[in-house]
């Protein structure tokens, strides 16, 4: 009889955020498979688990899922853990989900935390319908990608990393207008927890000359007078 994979979602800020069942099924599994092994370490002595731990990420994934895949068919339960949040949102965990499907294994998410949404719901900006981008492409296709977003109506939402934040707030300004309203969220569920309001230009004008800290995600209001929505799936 085959296993189980669990996508366990784990705190992005405070390690109280972690639900019992989390809790629950990386006691009971017989090997979790984390991100950083370092980082996820401290969750798994913060609440005494004591399951075998295994690395599971960006830069082996492509060779490690079929691995794990096969170990799940024949009989082990694995749970699949990033360094915050919820696998496959930003971070690895596609992969192995899509093998374990192909192969008829069960796949299992428990709901938990994310950061994209309290930072949409605490921005004080339309949250009924929205686009999740996670990040931006880098180079390759990043302008056509902010050209299109900024002609859609929904809400968009987007991670950063706090070097690259004032650089991309400057190139969101000049994509949807300096004028479009955004929030800048900022270690959600941390212990600085901030939100910073304001248009793109205010917020670009901001961060130039105060150095972000931390897991950024930014909420953008969606163009108002006209529909369109980007070509990306609606969360």
């Amino acid at each position: 009889m085959s296993g189980k994979l669990y996508i366990v979602p784990t705190p992005v800020g405070n390690l109280e955020d972690m639900t019992y069942r989390g809790v629950k099924v990386l006691q009971e599994a017989d090997l979790i498979l984390a991100e950083d092994t370092r980082t996820s370490g401290v969750l798994l002595k913060h609440f005494e688990i004591s399951t075998p731990m295994r690395s599971h990420h960006k830069f082996n994934e492509h060779e490690e899922a079929p691995k794990i895949a096969e170990r799940i068919l024949a009989g082990e339960n694995v749970a699949l853990i990033s360094d915050a949040g919820t696998p496959g949102i930003s971070d690895p965990g596609f992969m192995l989900s899509r093998e374990c499907r192909r192969l008829g294994v069960e796949v299992e998410c428990l709901p938990g935390a994310t950061a994209f949404v309290p930072a949409l719901v605490a921005s004080g900006l339309p949250c009924d319908r929205f686009v999740f981008e996670g990040f931006l492409p880098p180079k390759k296709g990043r302008a056509t990608r902010l050209e299109l977003l900024a002609k859609d109506s929904r809400t968009v939402v987007i991670y950063e990393s706090p070097k690259r934040l004032a650089r991309t707030l400057r190139q969101l300004a000049e994509a949807f207008g300096g004028d479009r309203e955004a929030c800048v969220c900022r270690e959600i569920s941390k212990l600085h927890e901030t939100y910073h309001h304001g248009t793109l230009s205010e917020l670009s004008s901001h961060f130039e000359v105060n150095q972000a800290k931390g897991e950024i995600v930014i909420v953008i209001k969606g163009l108002q007078g006209k529909v369109k929505a980007a070509d990306s799936e609606e969360e």
